[in-house]
């Protein structure tokens, strides 16, 4: 599931510096972001990471 999020992030940053530049974001599940009740999901980690290096593998 892919899922649209309004949030603070480095692409905002880096996109200042380098206007033009298309450029994603994406990670692990979370939930109540920037809340005391932030949360994790522990088995996202794992999917999030086997696709990162998977998108780096094919990039060499």
């Amino acid at each position: 599931e892919v899922k649209a999020v309004h949030a603070g992030l480095e692409c905002g940053i880096i996109g200042e510096r380098y206007p033009g530049m298309d450029m994603i974001s994406f990670g692990p599940t979370l939930e109540a972001v920037h809340s005391p009740d932030e949360k994790i999901y522990i088995a996202s980690v794992e999917k999030f990471w086997k696709f990162l290096m998977e998108i780096l593998r094919r990039m060499k």
